[in-house]
């Protein structure tokens, strides 16, 4: 059994092929959503061969560099079972229908609408970096890149009570949406320094640089752009050593250490759907289309640097 899914089939080059439907509950998708950083890496072919692995999506077909069915971010109505009728977020790859385990459909809360749900991976992503990241209740907080991931992590830290959140973008249209959120905004060049917490998700070598020089004493910088196959170089001269700053990385794939004895990745996922019953998030997704017309807009979507979340509709 198969059903009509998105194949990354070359650099650059998107195709619609039959897509295993896989076994257990029957769940026909509504909705699913492009994570543009991530997936333009898969799509350029640039996932290093020494992350293939790591890298594999679950319920992914094919093997890194192509062909590929690739995607992580499904909700869609179960047909059968326990949870007919129910509205489930799935880490499933773009298709029109699939089966599943039970135990891989997380049920929406009532408060969350299906279009919105597509954000959950991205929100399991934010609430891990902002675990790795350490801030707390009044500190200040400067978020470097201004994408999908980076302005739920400003969001996050922006509940926090007295936090002071600076979304830090080159992209002046950036401002209205980090202000909506609870957040200040500011261009590279008016970043303001000596930040208690710093966190880089702009996947770039000047956003890192950047993030370097608004640390403050002792502070710690959370790294969680992810890189695929690029070389970046760092200036760890100058006042990085008597500042005694401090890089650590951020990966979604695991629980962090500290959390780890209690938390499973269900109950992330479930405190992550949660967060999403804001209607400030809608504002993310920016932009749609039919699953008929993605082959053609897909590499588009990616290319397009002002994409946050583009949901797909089935």
């Amino acid at each position: 059994m198969s059903a009509p899914a998105l194949w990354c089939t070359g650099p650059g080059e998107v195709q619609t092929r039959p897509g295993a439907m896989g076994e257990g509950v029957h769940v026909r998708t509504l909705f699913s959503g492009i994570s543009r950083g991530t997936e333009r890496l898969v799509l350029s072919g640039r996932v290093p061969a020494s992350e293939h692995d790591r890298m594999r999506a679950p319920y992914q077909e094919g093997d890194f560099p192509f062909p590929v069915k690739y995607g992580y971010a499904a909700v869609g109505l179960v047909t059968e079972g326990a949870l007919q009728g129910r509205h489930v977020f799935a880490l499933h790859p773009h298709q029109t229908e699939f089966r599943l385990p039970e135990a891989a459909l997380t049920p929406l809360p009532q408060a969350l609408a299906p279009e919105r749900a597509v954000l959950a991976a991205n929100m399991e992503t934010a609430l891990t970096i902002l675990w790795d990241s350490g801030a707390g209740a009044g500190d200040r907080i400067a978020v470097i890149g201004g994408g999908l991931v980076g302005l739920l992590v400003a969001s996050l830290a922006a509940r926090l009570p007295g936090a002071n959140v600076t979304v830090i973008d080159p992209q002046t249209d950036r401002a209205p949406l980090a202000q909506a959120l609870g957040c200040a905004h500011a261009a590279p060049e008016d970043a303001p320094e000596d930040q208690d917490v710093v966190i880089h998700t702009s996947a770039t070598e000047a956003g890192l640089t950047l993030a370097l020089s608004l640390a403050g004493s002792q502070a710690q910088i959370t790294e969680a752009s992810w890189h695929g196959a690029a070389q970046i170089a760092l200036p760890l001269g100058g006042a990085f050593h008597s500042r005694r700053l401090k890089i650590v990385s951020s990966q979604v794939g695991t629980i962090p250490p500290d959390r780890a004895p209690r938390w499973t990745y269900r109950r992330r996922l479930a405190v992550a759907l949660d967060l999403l019953a804001d209607d400030r998030l809608d504002a993310l997704i920016s932009g749609e289309s039919d699953f008929t017309d993605l082959p053609a807009a897909y590499p588009g979507i990616l290319a397009d640097p002002g994409t946050l979340c583009h949901r797909i509709r089935y």
